[in-house]
């Protein structure tokens, strides 16, 4: 099951239970007053909460990007030995 399967079923779960409990009184289901003002506005939680732990995450992965100083150098070398190649061939910088 792919990664995209995934979260489209944790999504219909959650949204058919969200549904169902809202539209409790015409299934027969009968919710306190409080839980009832708590239910409306939770998607609306749960999308300020996984946008802040994006958010959080790519910033995470920003402060602890690691450079590769040896593919830096090895490119560097590999420059210079064009440049001095494209110079022997008459290519002026």
């Amino acid at each position: 099951m792919t990664k995209l399967a995934q979260w489209l079923w944790g999504l219909a779960l959650l949204g058919s239970t969200w549904a169902a409990l809202t539209m409790g009184p015409t299934l027969g289901l009968e919710l306190p007053l409080t839980c009832r003002e708590v239910l409306w506005p939770l998607p609306a939680y749960l999308l300020v909460t996984v946008g802040c732990f994006a958010l959080g995450t790519v910033g995470y992965r920003v402060a602890t990007f690691h450079d590769c100083e040896d593919a830096a150098l090895e490119l560097q070398t590999q420059i210079q030995e064009a440049r001095a190649d494209l110079a022997r061939k008459g290519l002026r910088f």
